[in-house]
């Protein structure tokens, strides 16, 4: 079993940052590949981007790239994502994941997932 903490999330201006956390706990987390997902008002979930276990290879969803960045500490057991440039089309609640090998073969059916953290971007 995985636990999965999220932290980092508030209320932002359009066009500012912020930097959510997830602590993992109950696996070793430095053999799973981990990801990032998002839920706003009335929509479905969606991905946003994973990240391999050693944290050399990531992906982005096409809405994020250049703005968001996934990042890992193995040494932490946390998996950051780094938004900038928000955009209040990115409010929602983000919600980690993790994903039973060191690689995501399909990036958008991860294994365990977070409560989530509410982001809120007005404008």
């Amino acid at each position: 079993q995985v636990q999965l903490v999220e932290s980092g999330g508030g209320l932002v201006q359009a066009g500012g940052s912020l930097r959510l956390s997830c602590a993992a706990s109950g696996r070793s987390f430095s053999d799973s590949a981990m990801g990032w997902f998002r839920q706003g008002p009335g929509k479905e979930r969606e991905f946003v981007a994973a990240i391999v276990s050693r944290g050399h290879i990531t992906k982005h969803a096409d809405s994020v790239k250049g703005r968001f960045t996934i990042s890992r500490d193995n040494g932490k057991n946390t998996v950051y994502l780094e938004m900038n440039s928000l955009k209040p089309e990115d409010t929602g609640v983000y919600i980690c994941a993790a994903y039973n090998f060191p690689f995501y073969s399909d990036y958008e059916k991860p294994d365990y997932w977070g409560q989530g953290t509410q982001v809120t971007v007005s404008s």
